[in-house]
């Protein structure tokens, strides 16, 4: 258990989900509060921000969706969504809007529980391991740059905006070059997944990321078997 309390905030309009969600985290020692809907949420989070947010996307008055574009506008905080529509559209939606993970209802309290861990383990090891850097703080890979001091992206000559994992993700795979890395590598260095958490976040977010690096002379390779890395195409 950390020594400072995480704080987190819940809006989903089901009082026995809401209350269940909280019971769990409270237990593992976060402070946790939750709200019914997610324009109250979101009033409270601009007076106070927390360390992430648990969003049901199907509330009254604007949805999960509405309510996470106006959280992004000021803040790049963890958002997780609950839905109980499993339609590759609504996970799309959710990742492409700058969400950490999708749960469909109904789901294991005690597996969210383990994914929030996870995020907050990734966000703890982002902080020990910043430090100035020796040279500019620039990563490359064929037309790819990675400014990390602003976290900005450019590729092939034009800057790219890029959600938080996508950010991650790129990050890592230029980093690590043309090695080739696992996709349980990937869930573990960008989200703190451990293995045998089921997730699609990883793969989504390389479809997505993907699409963005459309005209760039770099390519996602997928390496048959074992995971992803990176190639310059030969053919640009």
């Amino acid at each position: 258990m950390a020594d400072r309390k995480e704080k987190i905030y819940i809006a989903d309009d089901d009082d026995n989900i809401r209350e269940l969600i909280k019971t769990f985290l409270q237990s593992e020692g976060y402070h946790v509060i939750a709200f019914s809907n997610g324009e109250e949420l979101l009033a409270y989070f601009i007076h106070e921000a927390c360390d992430l947010v648990v969003l049901d996307v199907m509330m009254p008055g604007r949805d999960g969706f509405a309510i996470c574009m106006e959280i992004r506008k000021i803040s790049t905080v963890p958002i997780i969504f609950l839905t109980a529509k499993d339609t590759d559209l609504d996970y799309a939606t959710g990742l492409n809007l700058g969400s950490d993970d999708y749960f469909t209802k109904p789901f294991s309290a005690m597996s969210l529980v383990m994914r929030v861990k996870a995020i907050f383990r990734r966000i703890g090891y982002e902080r020990q391991n910043i430090q100035p850097s020796a040279d500019s703080g620039s990563l490359t890979f064929g037309d790819i740059l990675i400014n990390e001091k602003s976290k900005t992206v450019t590729i092939a000559g034009q800057d790219v905006p890029l959600t938080p994992n996508e950010y991650g993700l790129l990050r890592f795979f230029v980093r690590n070059g043309d090695r080739a890395v696992s996709r349980d590598e990937l869930l573990e260095a960008v989200w703190g997944f451990e293995a045998e958490i089921e997730t699609r976040a990883a793969d989504d977010t390389i479809r997505r990321l993907r699409k963005k690096m459309t005209g760039s002379n770099v390519i996602i390779d997928a390496v048959w078997g074992f995971g992803f890395r990176l190639k310059v195409d030969a053919h640009e």
